[in-house]
């Protein structure tokens, strides 16, 4: 049967797309180390599961659209305490930080309005513009000088008539760059400039590496008009499954405007906000643990995937992702191969390539994301896969040749 011209034009995710290749791989008995995705290891804080336990109505209701007030208030203190002021009503729950970017763009753009963002981006965003009938026009950054933000020029260039703002992550979800306060007052005086937004997700800010310290784009109060800032439970409290995010913004008219969709959609999920309103009450020594031991975990991975021949990477500076390249035509085949034809001690990698994190097409082709989530032990095993797994896929290609 014929299905939509819509979703024929959506990209099956990276990140997932290789999952049945790895189940059948798991079937013969491989085990595979998952460095496709950001589904870390780490324990959900005993205070979140404890909620979700002593969750006692007798009747599971509708939640309100906005989201439960006891989370919102419970979000202002969070705010409050990486010096950001905000009231109940700057925040909407939304069901991840997903709906609240789709969220975003339904509210702010109509059909064929465009947004700028530098890639390599978070590759999932493409479905959500999609949605939403909007364009991602991308300005590029480049491995050579670690994926730092292009030039202010570079987006100017971009900007027309149909530009309703500019996407940003901080920390960088796939390239682990941190933005500056003068990266991001930068573009603040270029979105006043033209009358448009800056949109940052933030979901990784806990986790700065090397002493760097992480500015929020809601710590520009003279732009409150023009900022929104996309916030999750996901990674911060290893609650991937709970599915809550938020969009805070000081802007009323952006919240009254998005609440319109969140009513459509009815509510969040409701126990789930329980969960995270008590993840907010967590010594702060939780995060602080955490934060430690992904930069070890950086630190162990990227030291040995240096150390292959031919495997170029940077060392990120926050987030637990890396775009690394790799010594051959075409990372997909790479890595379909590590999933059907190779396995070493028992084990093998799965991994995302990173074509799909880039707009302009041809770019990233010899590119891979990485996620360093696991414990030492596995990105140990990891970088050994991926280095005898790199010398086979090789020969198999000469021999071929």
């Amino acid at each position: 049967m014929q299905m939509s011209n819509r979703i024929s034009s959506f990209q099956c995710s990276p990140i997932r797309r290789l999952v049945p290749y790895a189940r059948d791989a798991e079937k013969k008995g491989i085990h595979v180390i998952h460095l496709n995705i950001g589904q870390p290891d780490i324990k959900t804080p005993k205070e979140a599961l404890d909620a979700i336990r002593d969750f006692d109505l007798d009747i599971l209701p509708y939640g309100l659209s906005e989201g439960e007030g006891f989370l919102r208030t419970a979000l202002t203190r969070y705010y409050k305490r990486i010096g950001v002021t905000l009231s109940e009503d700057d925040i909407l729950i939304t069901t991840g930080g997903s709906e609240a970017l789709q969220f975003v763009f339904m509210t702010l753009c109509d059909p064929y309005d465009e947004f700028i963002i530098p890639e390599p981006y978070y590759t999932n965003v493409a479905t959500f513009a999609n949605i939403a009938m909007v364009t991602l026009r991308p300005v590029t950054s480049s491995s050579d000088d670690n994926f730092v933000l292009p030039s202010i020029k570079e987006f100017e260039k971009k900007i027309n008539k149909k530009t309703m703002g500019i996407l940003l992550c901080s920390p960088n979800n796939p390239t682990g760059h941190v933005y500056s306060p003068e990266e991001l007052r930068s573009l603040l005086e270029l979105c006043r400039r033209y009358d448009i937004f800056l949109v940052v997700d933030e979901v990784y800010r806990e986790f700065c590496y090397d002493g760097k310290t992480f500015t929020s784009v809601l710590s520009f109060p003279e732009y409150q008009d023009r900022v929104i800032c996309i916030d999750s439970f996901s990674k911060r409290f290893s609650m991937c499954g709970s599915r809550v995010g938020a969009i805070v913004t000081r802007n009323k008219e952006v919240i009254e405007s998005a609440l319109k969709l969140g009513q459509a959609r009815l509510c969040p999920p409701l126990v789930e906000q329980y969960a995270a309103a008590a993840a907010l009450t967590v010594r702060d020594e939780y995060i602080e643990n955490v934060r430690a031991e992904y930069e070890r975990r950086r630190n162990v991975l990227i030291k040995l995937m240096q150390r292959i021949p031919g495997v170029r990477c940077n060392l990120p500076k926050g987030a637990f992702y890396f775009v690394a390249d790799l010594p051959v035509d075409d990372a997909e085949k790479f890595a379909l191969f590590m999933l059907r034809d190779f396995s070493y001690e028992g084990c093998t990698v799965m991994f995302a390539s990173a074509e799909d994190f880039y707009v302009t097409p041809g770019i990233g082709r010899n590119q891979a994301r990485f996620s360093y989530v696991l414990n030492e032990d596995e990105l140990v095993m990891a970088a050994k896969c991926l280095e005898e797994g790199l010398k086979a896929y090789r020969r198999d290609v000469m021999r071929i040749r």
